[in-house]
């Protein structure tokens, strides 16, 4: 009675053995682990490679390696030694991920018998009945006597813990050594549950014309084990995986928005066969359920160029529309040039950039967001921040005619647009007049001259003087 008391589980870190066979288990935690480096890449995937020292027998030997991650793809483990290369034969692997919980262990002993330890409500005596788990799904059934019982009728007792639930995650090998003795030996693997982001904090300048950006990487680990100081790198690019092979877990999207001192870079880049490796410059320790922001980039006053944009469409050239794009709305840009002589010339991981601007107190306040891709150096940044709210645009179609209306094997139309771009700010802005046009075209009569940026594209600049407006006009032969 005492003893049940006392222990209604016991979980030891060697578990049965018999279960495997005679050959004695031995346990290796973090506490022999020598070193550990991670490589995170981009779609929450990591390469895991995990050293640590490890006594074996001459002959056959079973390796419980505990605290490994819970999401490792066993199909990519491999176990060498350091010590001795070749002194190790693996001769069957496998990975315990069912870990012990109460209703897992109930799960266990469906068609077995348990005991049920009673506590009479007045006296508080204790008694004993024997039952025999019938279901644990949703709830627990049990027959005890003869009665069927639901629920939880008391405290369970069960005789032990079956050998393949554990308490850590763990990889079992079975192999054998060619030498006694103490080894340093490495367990490679591919893993689930680490994930990496990039965010970058950029602050404007009073006239718009230069930004100082902060960049840091965001690390989340879900994996179901801790990572102490890890040699970390991230690999940067879009490496092909063949997706059926592991679902993807859903990552913490936590923003950051708050400006900040610029970081010290703690993360030096090199080119990786078509991707970018960065590696941070000390260890750091990975928790399990933590996100992590590491510095990645910081740069001062970096120039930039804003535009105004106003982007047509490509529909209304082949046929007649009335009162289209009344109060159009005009994009904000910003553009930066990732250039050394911009003060910044380093490989840029895809992320959100978030970028702020200080008030006449002097408070940074948020004024939008947009996501990059993988930027290489010596290229172009585009961000879109939102839509302007002093200059606004009213467009319409003025004119609308089929040339050779009798011919239907032709496709020629004529079409005219009047676009009047309204400044209510103190100060003159230009805005940028984007028209994709469609097919085979030729500009007829125009009040400012376009550019032909692109094929489907013409483009004006148009100067819109302080609280006043500008109008554009424009006739175009289109031909399918």
């Amino acid at each position: 009675m005492q003893s049940l008391k006392k222990v209604a589980v016991a979980v030891s870190v060697a578990f049965g053995s018999a279960a495997y066979g005679s050959v004695a288990e031995k346990p290796s935690t973090l506490a022999d682990q020598q070193s550990v480096a991670v490589t995170i890449y981009n779609e929450n995937l990591a390469l895991v490679k995990d050293q640590r020292r490890v006594g074996f027998e001459a002959g056959r030997n079973r390796l419980a390696l505990r605290e490994v991650s819970a999401r490792m793809r066993p199909e990519t483990a491999l176990l060498r030694s350091l010590s001795h290369p070749g002194s190790l034969t693996l001769l069957e692997q496998n990975f315990d991920f069912d870990l012990l919980t109460p209703a897992k262990l109930l799960e266990k002993y469906v068609g077995r018998e348990v005991r049920i330890v009673r506590v009479h409500p007045q006296t508080g005596a204790e008694s004993i009945e024997t039952a025999f788990v019938l279901a644990a799904n949703n709830g627990v059934v049990m027959r005890i006597g003869d009665r069927i019982e639901t629920g939880l009728p008391g405290r369970i007792v069960y005789d032990g813990v079956p050998a393949t639930l554990r308490d850590r995650p763990t990889l079992i090998s079975e192999l054998d050594a060619t030498r006694g003795g103490a080894q340093a030996v490495e367990l490679s693997y591919l893993t689930g549950g680490l994930a990496w982001k990039a965010d970058y904090v950029a602050e404007l300048n009073a006239a718009d014309s230069a930004l100082d950006l902060n960049g840091w990487v965001t690390l989340t680990n879900t994996s179901g084990t801790a990572y102490p100081n890890a040699r970390l790198q991230l690999v940067a690019g879009d490496v092909n995986r063949v997706r059926d092979e592991m679902r993807l877990a859903a990552r913490a999207d936590k923003m950051r928005e708050a400006s900040a001192a610029a970081p010290a870079s703690q993360m030096a880049q090199e080119a990786l066969f078509e991707y970018h490796l960065y590696t941070l410059a000390r260890p750091t320790t990975i928790a399990d359920n933590q996100t992590k922001q590491v510095a990645l980039l910081g740069a001062q006053g970096v120039p930039v160029v804003k535009e105004l944009v106003l982007h047509g469409a490509d529909y209304y050239y082949r046929s007649s529309v009335g009162g289209i794009g009344q109060k159009m709305k005009v994009g904000v840009f910003v553009q930066l040039e990732n250039r050394e002589s911009s003060r910044l010339g380093m490989p840029m991981p895809k992320g959100v950039v978030r970028v702020y601007k200080k008030d006449s107190a002097g408070n940074a306040q948020f004024v939008g967001e947009d996501r990059i891709d993988h930027t290489p150096k010596n290229a172009t940044v585009r961000l879109k921040l939102g839509e302007a709210f002093d200059v606004t645009a009213d467009k319409k179609q003025t004119d609308f005619k089929r040339r050779e209306p009798t011919n239907r094997a032709s496709y020629v139309f004529e079409s005219a647009y009047e676009i009047v771009l309204k400044n209510a700010k103190k100060e003159a802005t230009t805005v940028v007049v984007r028209e994709p046009v469609p097919g085979d075209w030729t500009m007829l009569e125009e009040t400012q001259r376009h550019a032909k940026v692109a094929a489907g594209t013409a483009e004006w600049r148009v100067r819109v003087p302080a609280e006043g407006s500008a109008t554009l006009r424009y006739r175009v032969l289109v031909r399918y």
